[in-house]
């Protein structure tokens, strides 16, 4: 059973919409679990506070390494016998983090677990980063309140792979990014909606028409919106 741990300041906020539809269901299933830990259970003081003003001056407040550090140490406590680090890995939601892609979702999915740190305010102290090997990941070129909006998205994409969970499992097959290109339009009833009509290839019948029209799509609308995709399918596609 895949397993994630979350350390917040907003307990509150997990499941979510993870309770829901189909990770919902596979949560009751015990296909995967979720741990949600208080960070300011490890504050050391009797307000139970977890940041400090930097140094050096500057707006804000910075998640102290110290309490964090203690936080992580009862996570890992918590983790099966015997697994490793490489096993169940760190991760900080940051925005200066690499990039969430569906590669590295796919790994996520296929570890025992993952430990998932929400931050607030300016974020984590370096040091405690430095020192756990906390693998700092982000959801692109914004700025969130926080790491649980993140968490839960990443915790999302990863129970959709899990075996049981989506009821179809050819579907994985042809979404997005699985072969490196976006994935082509699809269409249902009704045949004509608004003065618009499906595609005619797709009522054919003809499945290898409709294969060769489905990655042709998939082709023009990568190259037209996401030029970096395609760069990076092309020069695999030439190398194979």
């Amino acid at each position: 059973m895949w397993q994630a741990q979350i350390l917040t300041l907003f307990p509150e906020m997990f499941p979510g919409p993870l309770g829901l539809s189909l990770a919902g269901k596979a949560l009751d299933k015990k296909l995967w679990s979720m741990d949600v830990m208080q960070i300011r259970d490890h504050a050391l003081d009797k307000h139970r506070s977890v940041d400090a003003p930097p140094f050096g001056g500057g707006p804000g407040m910075v998640m102290r390494a110290d309490i964090m550090d203690r936080a992580i140490d009862a996570a890992q406590d918590k983790r099966p016998d015997g697994v490793s680090d490489d096993n169940w890995p760190l991760i900080y939601l940051s925005p200066r983090g690499k990039k969430l892609d569906q590669e590295m979702v796919h790994d996520f999915a296929g570890k025992k677990g993952i430990t998932l740190i929400c931050g607030r305010f300016e974020g984590l102290d370096e040091r405690v980063l430095e020192k756990r090997k906390i693998q700092e990941v982000s959801l692109g070129d914004f700025v969130l309140s926080g790491g649980e909006l993140a968490a839960l998205m990443l915790m999302d994409a990863v129970v959709r792979l899990i075996p049981g969970v989506i009821g179809e499992p050819d579907t994985l097959q042809e979404e997005s990014f699985t072969s490196g290109l976006l994935e082509y339009p699809q269409y249902t009833r009704p045949q004509m909606w608004e003065g618009l009509e499906v595609p005619d290839v797709l009522l054919s019948g003809h499945h290898e028409k409709i294969k060769k029209w489905r990655q042709a799509q998939s082709e023009n609308l990568t190259k037209e919106r996401r030029p970096d995709l395609w760069k990076k399918y092309s020069h695999n596609k030439s190398d194979d």
